[in-house]
């Protein structure tokens, strides 16, 4: 699946939440998408738990 259609997919969830449950639930499914991506990113292996603490230029002051 490409990344596009994914996120027509999310959009259109989103969409649905937002007009049939109301904000509330727009703000719900929009939080747990999140939340499974990031949880995709790890089991996938593309993301580490140390990833979150480290700034990005660490490498570029130690050289």
């Amino acid at each position: 699946m490409s990344m596009a259609v994914a996120g027509m997919l999310a959009g259109m969830a989103l969409g649905f939440a937002g007009y049939f449950g109301g904000f509330g639930a727009f703000l719900l499914v929009a939080a747990l998408g999140a939340i499974g991506f990031v949880a995709g990113r790890f089991a996938d292996g593309d993301l580490e738990p140390g990833d979150f603490f480290r700034s990005r230029d660490r490498d570029d002051r130690h050289r």
